[in-house]
């Protein structure tokens, strides 16, 4: 059955301390960067949401069991608009994504300066757990 959102990769041990999401090519940054926290003992989630509108209409009781409302702290990754993701990461989340255009570089040098980095990610989780 499509959902619209999924999670992808989720810590043992109960609730994650934080939610990574992503749509598109911006999951794999995600599961790239869900492994650090890991490592240090932060338990982390990883969760795509290709499609808000079919997530949207599955019942409370699994967008609750993919995004859980107990867990606050959310980092969005996005390389297009941050419109629309502060209704997944909510008021204390964070949104890695663009806020301008016209930028004109090789894409590498794009991505670090914009925090499309792994590095930029688990920067972010952190901060918020």
């Amino acid at each position: 059955m499509l959902r619209g959102g999924y999670v992808l990769g989720s810590a043992p041990g109960g609730l994650p301390e934080v939610i990574l999401l992503a749509t598109g090519s911006e999951v794999g940054l995600c599961v790239a960067a869900h492994e650090r926290p890991l490592a240090e003992g932060i338990r982390s989630r990883v969760v795509s949401l290709p499609c808000w509108e079919l997530f949207e209409e599955q019942s409370q009781e699994y967008r609750d069991s993919v995004l859980p409302p107990e867990v606050t702290a959310r980092v969005a990754v996005e390389q297009a608009s941050t419109f629309g993701w502060e209704r997944y990461t909510g008021s204390a989340g964070r949104i890695i994504g663009m806020r301008s255009f016209g930028a004109s570089a090789p894409l590498k040098a794009l991505l670090t300066k914009f925090g499309f980095t792994v590095e930029a990610v688990v920067a972010a989780a952190k901060e918020m757990v």
